[in-house]
């Protein structure tokens, strides 16, 4: 402090007076309490213009920079996650132009799940559906995917969770007819639970628990309690010589765990295996927010991509409110992480409503532009949405 002053006071006096107050400005920032308080009506205006702007612009995706053809797949799993999102901020809202577009989807689809229906990445919408179903108490809605999961069960994969190429399958891993890399706890696990709540039949969640329990003892890092992305980064480093724990890989699996647990029973004692789960990794990643909301890309590197980053941190914000306003996270404890989350989330949309800095579809972090958007990345901000609303009633 005291060099400060001495470089200062060399310094013109309109130059010292200037900067000097920019100084204490930025030091009364810093000590000044975190802003914990966002106003419902304002998340409301964000998401609905976040959502509004996505629908109107899901017949051409020339904005898409990178994996255009998969963006439009229509029931793959980068729609498939926006429709997640866009369900869940609808039922908040009960918005009948929200509400309709989920059923039009559906329609649209024939209710069928991907192409490669064996595919975690293909099934996720399949949530979308059974949150349908289950408003309209028509499990006819379901029936297709019903078919498929009881396919994949009296044909159940049991390859080596290692990740290899498939042969047979170009692009594709041999062991990804498992849940082989953290993602697939987000597109699968919650659909095949809710598909079991809907019916009755325990054999879905039955499922769920022996694979997922699998994904766990392969991926999750004990030390860190956070998810490798798959094998392939047990050994890798970043450029500063961290591990690599990826931002939306890890959001995926933590934005996974409130869909999944909502569709477990209160008797199922496996309830409290996953809401463990969800508290141990919201200890671990509430202490890697930066100071402006963010995640970083690369969650133990913050220098590696440092810039903003939505997708991933959507999906932790989503998480931290839903474990506030669910009685598992300590509201004094996450309240700061969930409104800086939010306002750096409502910070990268622009006035048309189209959400920036979202990384493009990857397997690890990568350099984000601030025009980049993608649909999981607004679904991510819908599912914050819903819960961030709630928070602030």
């Amino acid at each position: 402090m005291n060099k400060l002053f001495s470089f200062c006071h060399r310094l013109p006096r309109f130059y010292y007076v200037a900067h000097f107050s920019l100084f204490l400005l930025l030091v009364g920032c810093a000590n000044h309490k975190p802003v914990t308080s966002i106003k419902s009506s304002t998340v409301t205006k964000v998401a609905n213009r976040a959502a509004d702007w996505q629908l109107a612009h899901m017949n051409s995706f020339s904005y898409i920079r990178t994996f255009r053809a998969h963006t439009e797949n229509p029931r793959g799993w980068i729609q498939g996650a926006f429709y997640v999102g866009l369900d869940r901020w609808a039922m908040r809202t009960n918005n009948p132009y929200y509400l309709q577009a989920l059923v039009a989807k559906g329609e649209a689809n024939h209710w069928q799940l991907g192409e490669k229906n064996w595919h975690a990445d293909d099934q996720v919408i399949g949530f979308s559906y059974a949150a349908v179903a289950a408003r309209k108490n028509d499990l006819n809605l379901i029936a297709p995917t019903q078919k498929v999961f009881k396919e994949i069960m009296a044909n159940r994969a049991t390859h080596s969770l290692v990740y290899a190429s498939d042969p047979t399958h170009q692009g594709e891993a041999t062991c990804q007819r498992r849940w082989c890399w953290c993602d697939a706890l987000f597109m699968a696990p919650p659909v095949w639970a809710a598909v079991g709540k809907l019916t009755g039949d325990p054999a879905y969640l039955n499922y769920v628990d022996e694979e997922y329990q699998a994904t766990i003892d392969y991926l999750f890092d004990k030390e860190e309690h956070l998810f490798y992305r798959d094998g392939r980064f047990f050994e890798r480093r970043s450029k500063n010589d961290k591990k690599i724990f990826w931002s939306r890989g890890n959001g995926w699996v933590f934005a996974g765990l409130p869909l999944l647990i909502e569709q477990i029973p209160a008797s199922d004692p496996r309830k409290q295996k996953y809401e463990q789960l969800f508290k141990t990794m919201a200890a671990s990643l509430v202490k890697l927010q930066q100071p402006n909301g963010f995640w970083p890309s690369s969650l133990l590197d913050k220098d590696e991509f440092n810039v903003p980053e939505t997708s991933g941190t959507g999906f932790m914000t989503f998480g931290l409110a839903w474990g506030i306003n669910n009685g598992l996270l300590a509201r004094a404890d996450y309240l700061p992480a969930v409104a800086t989350g939010w306002n750096a989330l409502a910070s990268a949309v622009d006035a048309n409503g189209k959400l920036g800095w979202v990384q493009q579809v990857g397997a690890s972090p990568e350099k984000i532009l601030p025009e980049d958007t993608q649909l999981y990345g607004v679904g991510s901000l819908l599912l914050a949405a819903s819960e961030v609303s709630i928070l602030h009633q």
